[in-house]
This record gives structure tokens, C-alpha cells and sequence, in this order.
């Protein structure tokens, strides 16, 4: 009952989770299941406008159910208990009719998942309208891209926003289906088979998910917990894509690098002993709260082992997880995009840093130009050579290499110098951007 924690939640997707949204859902199944019991014809219409009447989350003292759930083992037993009382006469003796605790409670659950996948679709569109910004107007932008934390080769910061773009597009297309294929309805009463109802069950659950605007399951899925697996399995990803985002954001805004940092505002990044501290705190909070959200996937997936027709304790350990799963998912991408959105990018700084290490990183380039007139392990060899001339004497590859007989005897200085120009060793950066652009733009359409 205690509120989300801003630092590690969002306004909005919290107000999702709360206890009042999850009453209120629940109160939104009873009143379905008796609308649709009533056109089944297995309950009186007038007993279905009563009960549907009563069905208002603001007559019911929700600290009061929380507090009765605690001996009943469930919400749903206080609830029914509560929710019947408010019903008028005509309807009192058919509240609840033929469900069981389970019924509601997953429902209820899956109605709260269909509005937080919505949402978390809705803001990894905006961290990918972000990323396709950042990549379409640094394509050009030269930076040292990095392997084991070492430079490697020269890339530009529009592919680095371009690979993250392709991320997040994964992850809006993934949630997509899952909205469309995993969300759906749950009532089979106490045993799975809707016995209560004769003939008439298949009927009702069919009316139901059409009242909720869920999926009709082939049969009822109390224990079998696949698809609460794959959306907590889902969240688990799109928090680590989101983290792998704010690792490189993180790296990439140390003092040392200095190539990003994150947009100054009033009060953010700041240290309490250092004042000069610009701290990338986005970055980091989305981080924290990435980490929160993938420990808890365990414990869905953990809930998978069921006991027979219903759970003892697997399914229990949801009612907690799955919350705390959307609230920490929710706010990881958040953080993200408020990281890119207010991103700056020193291009002069990664200009720099290309020519850290006597320009090193562009030993490959100068091997491949070589590789074709001497073939590669030759040219190897005499790349590695001057490699360790440049260490050993701190100087540049670029004089090691005019210094270098064997090399000039291969290659002229204007050779030699195409071959160090980081501009001229990009390969398909341009490509694998327009790829990651247009693949978004698709995605993006097709979800809206």
C-alpha cells in the first residue's frame, strides 16, 4: 500500500499499478462477468445492472480490503465479500457467479498489463524518436568506436545512436505482439473446467473478453503461467537494452572521454561535497532502476513450476513482482529519454580522441592498404612493426609509417595518409544508419 518511489517509478505507470487502479479493475471484471452472464442467459439482466451499478471503486474502502486480505490469502475474498454488500437485493445472490478468486485477480492483472504495455510502447517510441535525431544528425560525427574498452576503429556517433535505435525498435515491435497475443482473458472457475455454469461456460468467457476487450485463451490457464512469463521476460529485455544505452552514455561522459554529457538543469548532476560535479544521473537512475526490474524476472519465471489446478506461492509472488517489474521498466526508459533528449555531444572532444594514441586505432585501415599490394600477413607484419615503433617512441603511426622503407616502397604519402583518415574508414556506417532509420519509421507506423 505504500506508494511508488519516484526515483525507481513513473508517475504514470504507477497510477496503473496502484491499489486503487487494481480495485478498480477488478470491480471493471465483476461487473463484465455478470453483463455477460446476463446475454448468456445465465443470470437475470436486472441481477447484472445491479451488480454492474455497485461495481464504483470509490464506495469501497481500499486500505480496509488491503488489510482483509492479509488473513484471506487473497483481494478477491474481502472484495466479492464487500462488493456484495453494496449490491441491491435483485442482485446480491449472483455476484461473482461461477468465478473464483484466481478468475478476477489474473484479469484484473492482465487489464493493468494491457495499459502498461501501452504505455511502455508509447515512451520507447519517444527514446527512439530520440535515437533516430541523434543518429540522422551525427552520421557524420567521427568518434572512436570501442572494443574491451579500448579503441578499435573510428566510427561515427550517428551509428553508435543508430545501434541503439535498432535496439529499441526490438523491443516497441516485441511489446506490440505481446499486446496483441498474450493478453488474455481468465475465467475457469474453481477448477479450470467452469462446471457451474453447464453449458453455457465457453459461451461466457467468449462475452467476457469481448466486454474487456482481452483475447479468448482455448482453455483456462490458472497454473499455466507462459504468457505472465514472456511479458515479465519481455520488460526484463527492454530494461537491459535500456541499460546498455545508459552504460554507453555513462562511459562516454567521463571526465577522461568527455565526448556526451547530459543537459544541465537547476538542481540535477550535482555533488554534495564537490561543486564542479556534473554527475550523468539519467543515465545512472536508468541504470538502477534497469537492475531492479531484471531481478525481478526471476521470480515470475521461477512461478512457472505450479502445483497442479492452482499455485501455492508461485503465483502469490506475481502480485509483487510483476508490479515492481512495470514500475522499474517504466522508469528506465524514462530516464533514458530524458538522458537523449537533453543530450550533449562534444564532436570536437571526439574528434580529439581519434588521435589519442598516435592514432593507433587506425592500424587496420593501414594494414587492408597494404594487404593489397603485399597480401594480408605481410602486411600485417609491417603494420605491427611500426604498431611498436609508435609505443615504443611516442610518436604517430602516420611518421612510423613514411619512416618505414618496406611500407614507403608499397605505398606513397598520399596512400598513407587516405589510409589514416578516419573520415575514409567508416565502411557501411551510412548504410547501417538509413537501415535503422527505415526499419523505425515501419515499426513506429505500425503501432500507432
Amino acid at each position: 500500500m505504500s506508494p511508488a518511489n519516484p526515483m525507481f517509478s513513473t508517475p504514470e505507470m504507477a497510477a496503473i499499478f496502484s491499489p486503487e487502479a487494481h480495485v478498480g479493475r477488478m470491480l471493471e471484471f465483476e461487473a463484465a462477468l455478470a453483463q455477460a452472464e446476463a446475454a448468456a442467459g445465465v443470470i437475470p439482466a436486472e441481477a447484472a445492472q445491479a451488480i454492474a451499478a455497485a461495481c464504483r471503486v470509490e464506495r469501497f474502502d481500499i486500505p480496509a480490503l488491503y488489510r482483509a486480505a492479509v488473513p484471506a490469502g487473497t483481494l478477491a475474498i474481502p472484495l466479492v465479500r464487500a462488493l456484495t454488500e453494496q449490491v441491491t437485493p435483485e442482485g446480491r445472490d449472483y455476484v461473482h457467479w461461477g468465478a473464483t478468486s484466481q478468475d478476477v485477480i489474473d484479469t484484473a492483472m492482465v487489464l493493468q498489463m494491457r495499459d502498461g504495455l501501452t504505455l511502455l510502447i508509447d515512451r520507447l517510441l519517444a527514446v527512439g524518436d530520440a535515437c533516430a535525431a541523434l543518429a540522422e544528425q551525427h552520421r557524420r560525427t567521427l568518434m572512436p568506436g570501442r572494443t574491451l574498452m579500448q579503441q578499435a576503429l573510428p566510427i561515427t556517433f550517428g551509428l553508435k545512436a543508430a545501434r541503439w535505435l535498432g535496439m529499441t525498435t526490438r523491443q516497441v515491435a516485441r511489446l506490440d505482439a505481446l499486446r496483441r497475443e498474450a493478453l488474455v482473458v481468465q475465467f475457469g472457475g474453481a477448477a479450470g473446467t467452469l462446471a457451474s455454469l453447464g453449458d453455457a461456460g465457453t459461451r461466457v468467457v467468449e462475452l467476457l473478453a469481448e466486454r474487456l476487450g482481452l483475447g479468448v485463451p482455448d482453455l483456462p490457464w490458472h497454473a499455466e503461467r507462459d504468457r505472465v512469463a514472456e511479458i515479465a521476460a519481455a520488460l526484463g529485455v527492454v530494461s537491459g537494452a535500456m541499460a546498455k544505452i545508459a552504460t554507453d552514455l555513462v562511459l562516454l561522459a567521463q571526465t577522461e572521454v568527455g565526448e556526451v554529457s547530459e543537459g544541465a538543469a537547476p538542481g540535477k548532476g550535482g555533488s554534495s561535497a564537490m561543486p564542479q560535479k556534473r554527475n550523468p544521473v539519467d543515465a545512472t537512475f536508468a541504470l538502477a532502476a534497469a537492475r531492479l526490474a531484471m531481478g525481478a524476472v526471476p521470480v515470475v519465471l521461477s512461478g512457472m513450476a505450479q502445483e497442479q489446478e492452482r499455485a501455492v506461492g508461485g503465483w502469490q509472488a506475481e502480485w509483487e513482482a510483476l508490479p515492481d517489474l512495470f514500475l522499474a521498466t517504466a522508469s528506465a526508459v524514462e530516464r533514458v529519454r530524458q538522458a537523449l533528449d537533453g543530450l550533449e555531444v562534444d564532436a570536437v572532444r571526439m574528434r580529439e580522441n581519434l588521435g589519442m594514441g598516435g592514432g593507433l586505432l587506425l592500424s587496420e585501415s593501414l594494414t587492408m592498404a597494404l594487404a593489397r599490394r603485399v597480401g594480408r600477413p605481410a602486411a600485417y607484419r609491417l603494420v605491427q612493426a611500426a604498431v611498436a615503433r609508435v609505443r615504443e617512441d611516442g610518436t604517430t603511426l602516420r611518421d612510423a609509417a613514411l619512416a618505414d622503407e618496406q611500407i614507403r616502397a608499397v605505398l606513397s604519402e598520399d596512400e598513407i595518409d587516405q589510409a589514416l583518415d578516419p573520415a575514409g574508414y567508416i565502411g557501411s556506417a551510412d548504410v547501417f544508419i538509413d537501415r535503422a532509420l527505415a526499419r523505425y519509421r515501419e515499426v513506429r507506423a505500425a503501432v500507432q
